[in-house]
């Protein structure tokens, strides 16, 4: 169905990012087996395009799941078996050991090189060592210094450190990342669709490094960065384009990328080429990275690139407080709407304009 005959979601978003890759859900005994959102969640990402392989060591796991074969992980060649029941079913199981169950799961992700693994615990392993604020994404790096601290009476790095008793899973996890599994995300059971489907998570996502990558949209690109624009729309943050306008954004389009995989927020350059300015537009970061620097590296690359195309000036116009103070922390100073070209006026909305921020930043100062 065409984007614009469907309403915008964010599950919508992550089933695009997932489709055509195998999810693994790893879920240890310990975990009492649940049906929701395990079930729902499942059958979300199989008709979503994606495959799903249940890791577990508890039988009753597979019922609640719906997984009516199961396979066992000790069997030789228990990777075709498994493929050829996802190829049937979408989804399938995987028995394994329940004694050292991290060390069973790191052995199988890498033999079946798995796209995600999402680690089922109720506590997150690592956690803030003041304030309760969730500690949202942790990089390789910063697993790799855990580790390395003294371990009693606890494991610590700067404000963060291993929760008691959470010590076997950050080296599980610090082991895939670091053999080739791209992320790991641990979430609790009841949180498993909100981690999955939702900008600002529920768990901790954990990952080779935060480097982020700036660069023009590509083709492929165009429909999860068509659905951002369209949740900053129905949020406020944007403001609405019809379809012309929307092309115009796209076709001008940058995304932020987390390893070049995960799109953490997009803007737009646009030229008004006769005023010898461009316009920073459609600047929208997903929650979870907004901490992450997301929307800052949007505006840094468009600084730098319109210096050296020779604009005299970059803006960008915000009806947001909030988004007003982002960009004057990055060096735009507030302006009348007469700082910005006439031609950013033509069609626009009366009332929106009566509303709106207009910030400016000189590149040949």
């Amino acid at each position: 169905m065409p984007s614009s005959l469907r309403s915008f979601s964010e599950r919508e978003f992550y089933l695009a990012e997932f489709r055509g890759r195998t999810v693994g859900i790893a879920w240890p005994a310990e975990v009492e087996p649940e049906r929701e959102p395990l079930r729902a969640v499942m059958e979300a990402l199989v008709a979503g395009g994606a495959r799903v392989v249940l890791l577990a060591a508890n039988e009753a796991l597979f019922d609640e799941a719906d997984c009516d074969r199961v396979t066992d992980a000790s069997d030789a060649g228990f990777a075709p078996a498994l493929w050829r029941r996802l190829r049937e079913q979408g989804q399938a199981g995987l028995a394994l050991p329940e004694v050292d169950f991290e060390t069973a799961c790191l052995n199988v992700s890498m033999v079946l090189r798995l796209a995600k693994l999402v680690w089922i615990q109720p506590t997150p392993p690592i956690e803030r060592q003041a304030g309760d604020g969730r500690v949202s994404v942790v990089d390789l790096a910063h697993l790799e210094a855990l580790l390395a601290s003294d371990p009693t009476p606890e494991v610590r790095v700067g404000d963060h450190r291993v929760r008691t008793g959470g010590l076997p899973l950050v080296r599980a996890i610090r082991d895939l990342i670091a053999r080739g599994t791209p992320s790991v995300n641990v979430c609790a059971p009841k949180d498993l669709a909100r981690e999955l489907f939702t900008y600002a998570g529920a768990g901790t996502f954990f990952t080779r490094n935060r480097y982020a990558e700036v660069r023009p949209l590509s083709l492929d690109d165009y429909d999860l960065a068509n659905d951002l624009i369209e949740r900053g729309e129905a949020d406020g943050y944007l403001a609405p384009r019809d379809q012309a306008a929307r092309d115009d954004v796209l076709a001008h389009g940058l995304g932020v990328f987390i390893e070049g995989r995960y799109l953490a927020g997009i803007g737009a350059i646009l030229p008004h080429a006769a005023a010898g300015a461009a316009e920073l537009a459609s600047l929208f970061a997903l929650t979870r990275y907004v901490g992450e620097g997301a929307g800052g590296q949007i505006v840094r690359y468009a600084v730098e690139r319109c210096r050296e195309e020779g604009f005299e000036y970059l803006f960008s116009c915000t009806t947001s407080e909030h988004v007003e103070r982002f960009f004057e922390r990055h060096g735009f100073v507030r302006v009348g709407d007469d700082g910005v070209p006439a031609q950013k006026w033509e069609g626009y909305d009366a009332s929106r304009r009566a509303r709106v921020r207009c910030l400016r930043f000189e590149l040949r100062s």
